[in-house]
């Protein structure tokens, strides 16, 4: 009853603002960039979905009443101005920016079903069951291979999941939680690993830094900040802390409870189960599994630097340089073409299928990823309707009023960057609006600087977590088959937990500014508080 209520609400709000529409006229605000412009309502769109899709479990008209929401506000309710902002800026924007994904989403689940049906997948399943036979080794496993993919988070989140889904199926893992660990080892994996696509991001934004006199590298800078990066370094604690100590809380509990029973799904398992699947060729090995998703790696890597320059061509880049000057939705997608060509060729020639069967696939493996299609397309056309709202100039200007706290900082913009990933969806987005900030706030190459940096970062990864528009929270419920609101509400108790003990420890390193001294005190708190959870959590039982 509450939940109906709380939808007749929006409906009422949503008919309100449409109504003052009518009676626009599109005069002098139409001109300008709005009164909305830089103010808090650049967030209410982006936090109005996401409270819809928590109340509604239906994500694909929460996200639509969002766009709209921010359509209507960059347009002043002028209701030409709505549709020209909800299709143009909007909708085909999001297509236009994003084409490179959808391609590179595309070829992985064509992928994955060539692997199905010449039966890599049954055969991996079939030896890991041999090999791993518990629920915490198939966890770790998991975990262990989501740390081993950090060149790029959507290329974990898709990978990881097609590897390890027989494996944590057979050992009665629910697909919520595959899903929590799969995006907990792709966008934190990524921001502390010095070559991956998100270094490079982070590079375009801290380039020409003084330190002690002299310019220092964006890398360089780059890893002075992964040790105090506590968010995503406390994940890592806590996947494999909660992991050895058996236990699970919070709306994870039911799902974990459910699969020791035979239901790895909870909700939406007649949507998403397996049951009729293709089972593949009984001559299939584990090898025709592991054999492709190596060689797309390593292509992707080759492919990754190719496009950054490093073979020539107008840039002449070093490796390094090369990862800092690449494009991913460039890249990745070049990878995984030529991956796809010879796996193809591969799978032909073991007579494991058929050219035919092969190009039957195609299509197959595009309506796997249409579901992830969707929701990254509107929820990338969300974050371009936060962006022309400004929302960069309402942070901006309400952190240049925190001068005088300056130890307290790395705390409130940790706490900032949480809030912006969390509303806009995007890491990349926030910390390219937070970094030339927290750069101009702090001395010039200070500890404190770096302290404030590996804050804005961690938030961003954070908020991203957290996010149920988030492109990498999307992928991850896409590469485990789970239910995307199933993910959204199994993960969020989880990523805040980690959160809060983030929170405490940038409190403290605002003043004790050695992350020698700190990360130990942040793991010591990580595990401290999984053991108060898990008792408070018996007592409650």
């Amino acid at each position: 009853m509450k939940k109906k209520f709380l939808l007749i609400a929006t409906i009422i709000i949503i008919c309100a603002m449409t109504t003052v529409t009518v009676f626009a006229t599109g005069g002098e605000g139409a001109e300008d960039l709005g009164k909305f412009f830089g103010t808090f309502w650049s967030l209410v769109p982006p936090l109005l979905a996401i409270v819809l899709a928590l109340i509604t479990k239906e994500v694909y008209s929460s996200l639509f009443i969002g766009i709209l929401a921010g359509a209507l506000l960059h347009s002043n309710f002028n209701i030409v101005g709505t549709v020209d902002s909800l299709v143009n800026e909007g909708l085909i924007a999001s297509v236009s920016s994003t084409a490179g994904i959808f391609v590179f989403l595309v070829i992985l689940g064509v992928m994955v079903a060539l692997i199905n049906k010449t039966g890599g997948s049954a055969a991996f399943g079939k030896w890991a069951s041999a090999h791993i036979k518990s629920k915490i080794g198939a966890s770790l496993a998991t975990f262990a291979l989501g740390v081993l993919i950090f060149i790029d988070d959507y290329f974990n989140c898709l990978t990881v999941g097609s590897v390890m889904l027989p494996v944590t199926d057979a050992n009665k893992i629910s697909r919520a939680k595959l899903s929590y660990i799969i995006d907990a080892t792709a966008a934190p994996i990524c921001m502390i690993a010095p070559i991956s696509s998100w270094a490079a991001a982070v590079s375009e934004y801290t380039k020409g830094v003084i330190i002690d006199g002299e310019e220092i590298s964006s890398l360089a800078l780059f890893i002075k900040a992964i040790p105090y990066n506590f968010y995503s370094l406390l994940t890592f604690v806590f996947i494999i802390a909660i992991t050895l100590m058996k236990f699970d809380y919070g709306p994870m509990k039911k799902h974990e409870l459910n699969a020791l029973n035979g239901d790895l799904f909870t909700n939406g398992s007649e949507v998403l189960s397996t049951e009729n699947a293709d089972k593949g060729n009984e001559k299939g090995k584990v090898i025709d599994l592991i054999l492709p998703i190596i060689v797309l790696i390593v292509i992707s890597v080759f492919a990754l630097i190719y496009v950054g320059g490093f073979f020539g061509g107008d840039y002449n880049k070093d490796f390094v340089g090369s990862f800092g000057n690449t494009d991913a939705t460039v890249g990745l997608p070049l990878g995984g073409i030529v991956t796809l060509v010879l796996t193809v060729i591969y799978l032909i020639c073991r007579r494991l299928i058929s050219f035919k069967e092969a190009m039957a696939c195609i299509p197959k493996g595009f309506i796997a990823m249409v579901p992830a299609i969707l929701i990254l397309t509107m929820a990338t056309a969300l974050k371009n309707m936060t962006g022309l709202l400004g929302s960069d100039i309402f942070v901006e200007n309400a952190l240049a009023n925190a001068g005088a706290l300056r130890n307290f900082l790395p705390a409130i913009i940790f706490s900032v960057a949480c809030g912006i990933a969390f509303a806009t969806g995007t890491s990349w987005g926030t910390f390219g609006i937070l970094i030339p900030i927290v750069l101009s706030v702090f001395p010039a190459g200070s500890e404190l600087m770096i302290i404030g940096m590996s804050a804005c970062l961690a938030g961003s990864v954070c908020g991203d977590h957290c996010s149920p528009i988030s492109d990498t929270t999307i992928m991850s419920s896409a590469g485990a088959q789970c239910e995307h609101v199933n993910h959204v509400s199994t993960q969020l108790p989880y990523a805040i937990t980690v959160a809060a003990v983030s929170f405490v420890t940038y409190l403290i390193t605002g003043f004790i500014q050695n992350w020698l001294i700190t990360l130990p005190i942040a793991i010591v708190l990580m595990v401290a508080t999984l053991f108060v959870i898990k008792a408070l959590s018996k007592k409650k039982a």
